[in-house]
């Protein structure tokens, strides 16, 4: 199954929580809040301005990017959770 957004939405995959491991023990962060942190999976292919030209989207898949905590719509595919952010809500691109 492929996700296609439409208009400036950006579908992205957040970082998982990290766990710790202490012997045989694994220990996740449960008391962290998750990392406002993903990737992008796909991309809309941008907005209409009010002249009617196409104003594309400047982020690209695979960029690993932040985004507010709240305001986004989170959706599961097929056990997958994943978030849909209009891409002006997103923050930042993170580089390396």
């Amino acid at each position: 199954m492929k996700i296609k957004p439409l208009h400036n939405h950006v579908v992205i995959k957040q970082q998982d929580e990290t766990e710790t491991m202490y012997g045989n023990i694994v220990v996740p962060d449960l008391g962290k809040e998750k990392a406002m942190l993903g990737e992008v999976i796909a991309i809309g292919p941008g907005m209409i301005g009010l002249n009617g030209n196409l104003i594309p989207n400047t982020l690209k898949v695979g960029q690993q990017v932040t985004f507010p905590a709240f305001g986004g719509q989170r959706i599961s595919i097929k056990g997958e959770e994943y978030l849909i952010y209009k891409e002006q809500d997103i923050f930042a691109v993170i580089e390396d």
